[in-house]
């Protein structure tokens, strides 16, 4: 039998799993930590650092692969049957935000405070894609400003706008949804056609925070932020309305929203973390 396995990030990975009882006597299930995986970085003068991971995402085709995104620049990918990393790649130039799986076992995506979404292929790791870059900031020197020297010159220059999280679409993996830091805007990406999003979602008042495709239909999508609003998507028009300003479904929770994630077995459920709570909505 498949343990009940959970994983969580942090300071490390930790892989816990579930144990219930088998002996009939009524105890209750444990929660107990099977393994706690160190993103050490195996760089010269860091190799006892550990830097803080920011996100994870657990493969659905091969659940003994999981992979990690870090502050260090790095993703990470682990073999959770044998505790070890199969693989560390400089995966963006500044910190990496999140990280995600197509579906399948070999390709993931991931964004960060560089403003790009890279995509990785595990069989060829030499080489990634980026997929979309966002715009420099809009508070860019102005044209009064002491003009840079050579010396100074690069650090001058207008940084991307960070990208905090990113969804692919499983039942379509040509298609990705992800979102900039302080933006009301949902942006889907189409890898076959990289550099401009096919749609914008924007229906939201607050900064967007969370993201995630319908696991049973490519068309759908749910988006929820600071505005305290759950909001289901259809994007199935997208090729003749980039800009989708209605969507199909919401719900307002009354408090900021910071998570979202919907069932991959009752479909019909989407759940929430709203303020101290996690509620289950019926969609």
């Amino acid at each position: 039998m498949t343990p009940d396995l959970l994983a969580t990030t942090g300071d490390y990975l930790r892989i816990w799993e579930m144990v219930t009882p088998d002996d009939g006597g009524g105890q209750q299930s444990q929660l107990i930590c099977r393994s706690t995986l160190s993103n050490v970085s195996g760089a010269e003068g860091k190799k006892d650092f550990c830097a803080p991971l920011t996100s994870f995402d657990w493969n659905d085709s091969d659940p003994n692969l999981c992979v990690t995104s870090s502050i260090d620049t790095t993703c990470t990918v682990w073999d959770i049957e044998t505790q070890q990393a199969k693989t560390q790649l400089i995966a963006h130039d500044k910190e990496v935000f999140d990280v995600a799986f197509a579906r399948g076992r070999d390709i993931f995506a991931s964004v960060g405070a560089d403003g790009s979404v890279r995509m990785f292929d595990l069989r060829t790791l030499e080489h990634s894609t980026i997929i979309y870059e966002t715009p420099p900031l809009t508070d860019a020197p102005s044209a009064t400003s002491t003009p840079a020297t050579p010396s100074t010159a690069g650090s001058t220059s207008t940084p991307n706008a960070p990208l905090l999280r990113i969804s692919w679409n499983k039942q379509d993996p040509n298609y990705l949804a992800t979102f900039k830091m302080d933006s009301r805007t949902v942006l889907v990406l189409d890898i076959r056609v990289p550099a401009i999003p096919v749609s914008e979602l924007r229906g939201h008042v607050g900064t967007v925070n969370a993201v995630g495709w319908a696991p049973h239909s490519s068309a759908h999508i749910c988006s929820a932020g600071d505005d305290g609003q759950a909001l289901v998507w259809n994007i199935s028009s997208m090729s003749k309305d980039k800009y989708v300003q209605d969507p199909v479904l919401g719900y307002g929770a009354g408090e900021e929203i910071n998570q979202v994630t919907w069932s991959g077995v009752a479909t019909d459920w989407v759940a929430i973390a709203a303020g101290k709570r996690v509620q289950a909505l019926k969609v």
